[in-house]
């Protein structure tokens, strides 16, 4: 294990130790839009990166510069999947989360959280893709192999709710080649991005969605299993996964939260410094800039463009059952756009 990563999950272990000298979240009244929720403590919703327990060790130290900075506790809500913490996310068990843009937007337009903040990115930075990963030896290695005979291939994805790991690759790759990445292929595996990354590596899939930023994070805790493994296919750069906390919190405390996270790691000093370098482990290099809800209008468009493409690729009962599948999803992007701009201003 590499020595980072081994401190990190022992900080986080201690970090878990002390929550449950904490007041439980859980044991807390359910608390609804119309009124506030406490601040005695946030709950922070952890994407699940290789692992639960990797996940947390990740993001440990963020949370306790948070805590210290906010004066109260910050404690992790990490789960196993998307699917999990979107669950948590609509029983309003998360105060504050770091998401992929789908699953913001969904938390956006229910109302229930707000963007604050997403990554910094710099003119010459590696731009975030989308990529397609495969074994470089073997018979099942090119992207034409596969779009040619998908049936033939074992895939490695991502959720639903993963931007990189199943919208963009479906919107910009697969449909386009009339190939629904649910149905065609041979079989499928769901995981997280290690987790996919490791499948094909092993031999247990053909071909992992997966993204630049994970696949960099990939080589650096599994080089062998790495050195298996190519590209195939990079997206477009996709929307940016935002930090989002709950709309009811006090706007004074969202002012409050949103500097922290704009002023953390550009500062001076030492601690400036130990700032830079748990935003470098997590990826976020030059830190995180103040964004509204109208950050999220790429990911709107997307989902958009996906739905049509669906539509028009899938079978039905006569043309006008497809022009109101089509007039829904111009209506509920029309009205997805008009809340993103309102939460703009």
């Amino acid at each position: 294990m590499f020595p980072v990563l081994k401190h990190l999950l022992l900080t986080a272990t201690l970090a878990a130790a002390a929550v449950l000298l904490l007041p439980s979240p859980a044991m807390a009244q359910v608390t609804h839009e119309k009124s506030a929720p406490s601040l005695q403590a946030i709950r922070f919703g952890v994407l699940p990166l290789g692992g639960t327990v990797e996940s947390r060790a990740l993001w440990t130290p963020f949370m306790a510069d948070m805590s210290r900075s906010l004066g109260i506790p910050v404690n992790a809500y990490s789960v196993p999947s998307y699917e999990e913490l979107d669950r948590a996310i609509g029983r309003d068990e998360i105060d504050m989360a770091f998401l992929s843009a789908r699953m913001a937007l969904d938390a956006v337009m229910q109302r229930r959280m707000k963007v604050v903040a997403q990554i910094a990115r710099r003119p010459g930075m590696p731009e975030h893709r989308a990529v397609l990963l495969a074994r470089k030896s073997g018979p099942l290695n090119t992207l034409e192999g596969m779009l040619a005979q998908p049936e033939g291939w074992r895939l490695a994805r991502g959720d639903s709710r993963s931007v990189t790991g199943f919208v963009v690759p479906q919107s910009q790759l697969f449909l386009p080649n009339n190939i629904e990445m649910e149905t065609r292929f041979r079989s499928e595996f769901i995981g997280t991005h290690q987790a996919t990354a490791l499948a094909v590596a092993n031999g247990d899939a053909d071909v992992a969605t997966n993204n630049t930023t994970d696949f960099e994070r990939f080589r650096q805790q599994f080089p062998i299993e790495a050195e298996r493994l190519q590209v195939i296919w990079a997206s477009e750069p996709p929307p940016g996964a935002p930090m989002v906390v709950r709309r009811n919190y006090p706007p004074e405390f969202q002012a409050k939260l949103q500097n922290f996270l704009v002023t953390y790691g550009q500062g001076k000093g030492p601690r400036a410094d130990a700032e830079r370098e748990v935003l470098k482990n997590l990826r976020a290099t030059y830190g995180y800039v103040a964004v509204d809800d109208s950050a999220l209008l790429s990911e709107a468009r997307l989902e958009y463009q996906l739905g049509k493409q669906r539509a028009m690729a899938a079978a039905w009962v006569n043309e006008a059952a497809r022009a109101q599948r089509l007039q829904r999803i111009e209506k509920a992007y029309a009205e997805q756009v008009e809340t993103l701009r309102a939460g703009g201003r």
